[in-house]
């Protein structure tokens, strides 16, 4: 048996190649069973996200599919060009297949280094191809070791535990901050991209009183709206800065929109409570000298850099230490699939046997009805058996002789000779 893990990813196709072979939900009803229906592909699932597209399949070793049959078929699909996919893209079989699975689940394959959500999308390809019955023995097996040897990862290393993006470094400070954020008052004071980001960890670490400020009232709603916030113009901020604990700014503002004089009046009003700012923006969006401010505390983009640079150096180290965990693993399911496919020798050899045997009992009756004598087909029955059993080893240790195969003759001495 052979299993297949072909695809691509943000290390080998450009973000035009990722977008053109990507799979929504509605095409993956139709390219399931599609893909099933390709020369020797048993099982089949299909991990498709912004950063990857992946054939996970199994099937015989003799008549299985092929590295060029998979892609053909995911380049015709989707009707791109097989040459530029094959330039593009990678192909594991085996154990190298089973550990790139248990990589990707891991997080150790993902354009940020121990990212969490990649196993969540794993586990919902995986669920959808099962409820597609389009899983069978050797890819469920697989599927769930990889989703075992992911939750060690990120229980046993740090691989997933420290801040990699500005973003999440922002709301991992506030968080070793404040003690309870789900009772802290945030401010965004932007509504792009990073903020939006922002807002969505936060809500995912229990914050519950969210305040978007933005100079279009509209692009603020928009953000607000979807993380249960809510919403008001720049022009708002001398009210709203009061309010505030913890203050996230990342405007594209040339100029600084928040000032020490404005915090200074903040500050008065929250009667001294400390107030966390972090200033994403470049050029900043909050005055330098508020840090001159008694309980003002403001960090910047560089001041968090210097987290990230430290986080990305322990998550790289924790990596290697999953790698160890994951190879283990590795071989762990190697052997296992080793030990079916000695399950599958015996159970053909036994087959094969049991019908010479079947052959010859039918013969017999067949001569008994015929009115041959009992004795006369016993004897024969016994050496026709005998004779079908022994051929094929007879040749096989005639062949070996003539070839000086001691090797092979050694073990048919061994067999024959070992009585216990």
């Amino acid at each position: 048996m052979t299993i297949f893990a072909l695809g691509v990813n943000h290390k080998t196709a450009s973000v035009d190649l990722r977008e053109q072979i990507a799979f929504s939900p509605e095409q993956l009803h139709q390219a399931l069973p599609a893909l099933r229906e390709q020369t020797g592909v048993r099982e089949a699932v299909i991990v498709s996200t912004c950063n990857r597209t992946e054939i996970y399949c199994h099937g015989d070793s003799k008549d299985g599919p092929s590295s060029d049959l998979l892609l053909g078929w995911l380049a015709g699909y989707h009707g791109a060009s097989a040459t530029l996919l094959q330039e593009h893209s990678y192909c594991h079989t085996d154990a190298d297949a089973i550990q790139h699975l248990m990589r990707v689940s891991s997080g150790l394959d993902s354009l940020i280094l121990g990212e969490p959500q990649i196993l969540g999308q794993v586990k919902q390809a995986y669920q959808f191809a099962k409820n597609q019955a389009s899983v069978g023995g050797i890819l469920e097996r697989l599927f769930q070791q990889s989703f075992h040897i992911a939750k060690r990862v990120r229980s046993e290393t740090a691989v997933g535990e420290n801040a990699v993006s500005v973003a999440f470094a922002a709301v991992n400070l506030a968080r070793h901050i404040f003690a309870d954020l789900a009772q802290a008052s945030v401010l965004l004071v932007g509504a792009g991209d990073t903020a939006e980001l922002v807002a969505q960890h936060l809500t995912e670490i229990g914050v519950q009183r969210l305040t978007v400020a933005n100079r279009t009232l509209v692009r603020a709603e928009a953000v607000a709206t979807k993380f249960g916030g809510q919403a008001h113009t720049l022009g708002e901020l001398p009210e709203l800065l009061p309010q505030a604990d913890i203050v996230i700014s990342s405007t594209a503002s040339t100029l600084p929109i928040i000032g020490k004089g404005l915090i200074e009046s903040a500050l008065k009003q929250r009667r001294r409570k400390p107030m966390l700012l972090i200033d994403l923006a470049v050029p900043r969006d909050i005055e330098a000298q508020v840090n001159d401010l008694n309980d003002a505390y403001l960090y910047t983009v560089d001041d968090l850099q210097g987290i990230i640079e430290e986080n990305i150096r322990n998550r790289e180290e924790a990596a290697s230490q999953a790698q160890s965990m994951i190879s283990e693993q590795t071989e762990s399911f190697v052997q296992w699939l080793r030990t079916l496919d000695h399950v599958d020798v015996l159970r053909s050899f036994r087959q094969q046997t049991e019908q010479l045997a079947q052959d010859q009992l039918q013969r017999a009756r067949n001569q008994l009805a015929a009115g041959k004598s009992a004795e006369d087909v016993l004897a024969e029955f016994s050496q026709r058996l005998t004779n079908q059993f022994l051929h094929a080893p007879t040749r096989m240790m005639r062949d070996a002789g003539a070839k000086g195969d001691f090797q092979t003759l050694a073990l048919f001495q061994q067999i024959y000779n070992d009585n216990d």
